[in-house]
C-alpha cells in the first residue's frame, strides 16, 4: 500500500463492532483509503505510534461505546496525542440511549469530534454520510488534492499568503508550493519564467495554462471568469454588500422570491464565519460544520435560485440615481438597484504594534487563518481574543500545533464565548489560558515571528511580565465595521456601527425620514443594514442568518411602496449570467 494513502483506524475488543465497521469501510473507501481494524485499545495506540514514526496520513480513528466496549472514549481521547489532525469518531449502537449523556459529555470535552451510529444494514447512507462529511472536513483542512490554482511564492510573504487564504476560503483548489522548492522551481521552468515578480498564480483549469505575476484581485477574478459585471442597464432589485452568512441568507431569500439579487464580495465567501474550523452551535448540524462548508452551500444555493455575484470586488461608493441607487464597484463599474443590503461584517481590530505588523504574514496573523494550521506544526502557538472565533481557531490550530495559548484580556470567557468551546478548551492538553493579559511586542528572528511579550491588561507599557516563544500569533480581537464606502449621512453609532430602525440617534440630530424606517433599515430609505455591521446585533451565525431572512420581508414592504418609475423599467431581457468552466472544482 502507498505510504501516502490515508489511514483509517477501528480499534474496539467488540468483535461485531470491529466486524461491521471493517466490512462496511473497506466496502465504501478501500481503493482510497487503507482500513486497519485493531483488536483492542491498546493495540489500537500500538497502530497509532507506529503510523506517527512512519509519517503516515490517519484520516479517521474510531472507537466504540457501549455495553461490549467501555474503554472506547478514553481510547479517542489518548490517540488525540498521536494524530491530532485525524478527526475521531465514536460509533454507538442504535438503542443504547442509556450511553447517550456519557457520550455528549465527552464530545463537549473534545475528546471526540462527532458521534455516528453504527450501520445496521447494507448501504447504510445515514453511516456513509457522516464518514464522508468527516473526511471532507478532514481534507479541507490538510490541503490535499486537486490543483485547480497553482501558486508560488516567498513562505513569508503577505500578499502570497492572502492569496492562499482568499482561494482556499472560495474553494478553489489550491496547490501552495514555496518558491525555491524543486516543484516550484520545475514549474517556473517549465514556463519559461526566469525572474518572475512573485506570487505567481497559474491557473490549470482553462483550455489553456494562465500564468499572472503578482496579481491584483481584480485580475484574478477576470481571468477566472466566474462572474461578469451585469450591463450597464440592468436594475437589480437589490444589492447586497458582503457574502456572509447574513448576506448569502439575504441572497438566498431573495432570490427564491423573485427579486433581481446582486451579491457584491470583496474577500471570500463566508465572511469572518468561513475561517471557523467547526461551528458545533448551528442548528441543524448536530455534528457540527465548517464555517466554509456552511458558507459555500449556502453560496451554492443562492447562485441555484438565480442570484448574480461578482467576487473580489468591492463597493466603493454609494449614490441616489432619481429613485435608484448607484453602487459603484472597484472594478470601475456602477450598479443599478432599487435597494441595497448592507452586511460587509467587520474587520478585527489591529493591534497597533510596530513589531508586530512588520510581520504580518510571517507569524502574524489576523483572523483565524485556516490555510496556515498546518504550518504550526510542531511550533508553539498565541491566539488573542475572546469570542467564539478566537476558541474555534485555537482548537483547530491545537491539533497541529505543540502548544496554543490563548491570550485574554478580561478574567473570564463565560461572557463572550460558548460554553461548549469553553469546555472543549480546558478539556485539551496542549491549550492554556491567561487571562488578564495582552500583547506587549513581539520578538523576530531572521524576519519571522519567534516569541511574543505578554503583559497585564491595563498596563501594556509597562515590563513585560513574560515573553512566550511562538512561532504563530493569530489575532482575533474588536471589531472594526466595514462602512466607509457609505456617505456620511448614514446614522451610525459611536463605535461605526449602522443604526436601524428603532435603534436611531434619540437627539434627533442625523437626518430626518418622511416615514419611520423598518426595523432594518437605516436613516437613507431603501438602504439596510444586517448582520455584525448592524449596531446592537448579536453576534453569532443563526442571528446573522436570521437578519438576512427577515431583511427580505422588508424589501418586499419597500419595493411595493416605491414602485419604479416606468421611465427606469428594467429591460425584458435578462443578463446572462457567466457558467464555470466544466472542469473547475470548488471542493
Amino acid at each position: 500500500m502507498d505510504d501516502s494513502v490515508p489511514i483509517m483506524l477501528i480499534a474496539t475488543p467488540d468483535p461485531d463492532s470491529r466486524r461491521i465497521l471493517g466490512d462496511e469501510l473497506r466496502r465504501r473507501y478501500g481503493a482510497d483509503y487503507e482500513v486497519v481494524a485493531c483488536a483492542g485499545h491498546a493495540h489500537g495506540r500500538a497502530v497509532l505510534e507506529g503510523l506517527r514514526r512512519w509519517n503516515r496520513p490517519v484520516a479517521l480513528i474510531l472507537g466504540c461505546y457501549g455495553p461490549a466496549d467501555r474503554g472506547g472514549l478514553d481510547f479517542l481521547r489518548r490517540a488525540y496525542g498521536f494524530h491530532p489532525a485525524a478527526k475521531r469518531v465514536v460509533v454507538v449502537t442504535w438503542g443504547d440511549f442509556a450511553s447517550a449523556p456519557t457520550v455528549f459529555r465527552a464530545i463537549g470535552q473534545g475528546h471526540a469530534e462527532l458521534l455516528i451510529i453504527r450501520p445496521e444494514r447494507p448501504r447504510d447512507e445515514e453511516f456513509h454520510g457522516a464518514i464522508t462529511d468527516a473526511l471532507d472536513d478532514w481534507h479541507l483542512a490538510q490541503g490535499v488534492g486537486f490543483e485547480a490554482v497553482r501558486l508560488i511564492g516567498g513562505i513569508g510573504d503577505e500578499r502570497t499568503h492572502a492569496l492562499r487564504d482568499s482561494l482556499s476560503r472560495n474553494h478553489i483548489p489550491v496547490g501552495f508550493h514555496p518558491a525555491g522548492s524543486e516543484t516550484a522551481e520545475r514549474t517556473l521552468e517549465g514556463l519559461g519564467l526566469r525572474d518572475p515578480v512573485l506570487p505567481v498564480l497559474v491557473l490549470q483549469f482553462t483550455a489553456s495554462l494562465i500564468v499572472l505575476q503578482n496579481p491584483s484581485d481584480l485580475e484574478i477574478a477576470e481571468a477566472m471568469g466566474v462572474t461578469r459585471p451585469p450591463p450597464a442597464d440592468k436594475i437589480f432589485d437589490v444589492v447586497v454588500v458582503g457574502a456572509g452568512p447574513s448576506g448569502l441568507a439575504t441572497a438566498v431569500y431573495a432570490s427564491s422570491e423573485g427579486l433581481a439579487t446582486l451579491v457584491v464580495e470583496g474577500e471570500a465567501v463566508g465572511g469572518q464565519a468561513g475561517t471557523s474550523s467547526l461551528i458545533r452551535n448551528y442548528p441543524g448540524f448536530s455534528r457540527g460544520v465548517s464555517g466554509a462548508h456552511l458558507a459555500y452551500r449556502s453560496f451554492h444555493q443562492a447562485w441555484t435560485l438565480g442570484t448574480d455575484f461578482l467576487f473580489l470586488r468591492k463597493v466603493e461608493g454609494l449614490d441616489a440615481d432619481g429613485a435608484l441607487y448607484a453602487v459603484s464597484i472597484s472594478d470601475g463599474s456602477v450598479v443599478r438597484c432599487r435597494t441595497v443590503v448592507v452586511a460587509t461584517g467587520v474587520d478585527y481590530r489591529r493591534l497597533g504594534i510596530p513589531q508586530l505588523e512588520d510581520l504580518v504574514g510571517r507569524g502574524v496573523f489576523y483572523g483565524a487563518t485556516v490555510s496556515e494550521a498546518p504550518s504550526m506544526a510542531g511550533k508553539n502557538v498565541c491566539v488573542v481574543g475572546g469570542g467564539n472565533s478566537a476558541g474555534q481557531a485555537v482548537l483547530h490550530l491545537a491539533k497541529f500545533a505543540k502548544k496554543v495559548t490563548l491570550l485574554v484580556r478580561g478574567p473570564t470567557l463565560s461572557v463572550s464565548m460558548s460554553e461548549y468551546l469553553i469546555s472543549q478548551l480546558e478539556a485539551t492538553r496542549n491549550v492554556a489560558i491567561r487571562y488578564g493579559a495582552v500583547i506587549a511586542g513581539a520578538r523576530d528572528r531572521d524576519g519571522f515571528l519567534a516569541a511574543v511579550k505578554v503583559a497585564a491588561a491595563g498596563t501594556p507599557d509597562a515590563i513585560p511580565a513574560e515573553e512566550i516563544e511562538a512561532g504563530g500569533l493569530f489575532v482575533l480581537i474588536g471589531s472594526v465595521p466595514r462602512t466607509s464606502w457609505l456617505p456620511d449621512t448614514v446614522e451610525r453609532d459611536p463605535a461605526g456601527f449602522l443604526r436601524t430602525g428603532a435603534n436611531r440617534d434619540a437627539s434627533g440630530t442625523g437626518p430626518k425620514p418622511d416615514r419611520l424606517p423598518l426595523a432594518l433599515e437605516t436613516s437613507m430609505p431603501g438602504l439596510f443594514a444586517i448582520g455584525d455591521v448592524r449596531a446592537g446585533s448579536i453576534k453569532r451565525v443563526a442571528t446573522a442568518v436570521g437578519d438576512g431572512a427577515t431583511v427580505v420581508s422588508m424589501l418586499h414592504t419597500y419595493l411595493a411602496e416605491h414602485p419604479l418609475p416606468t421611465s427606469q423599467a428594467a429591460p425584458a431581457e435578462e443578463a446572462v449570467r457567466e457558467e464555470l468552466p466544466g472542469d473547475v472544482r470548488f471542493n
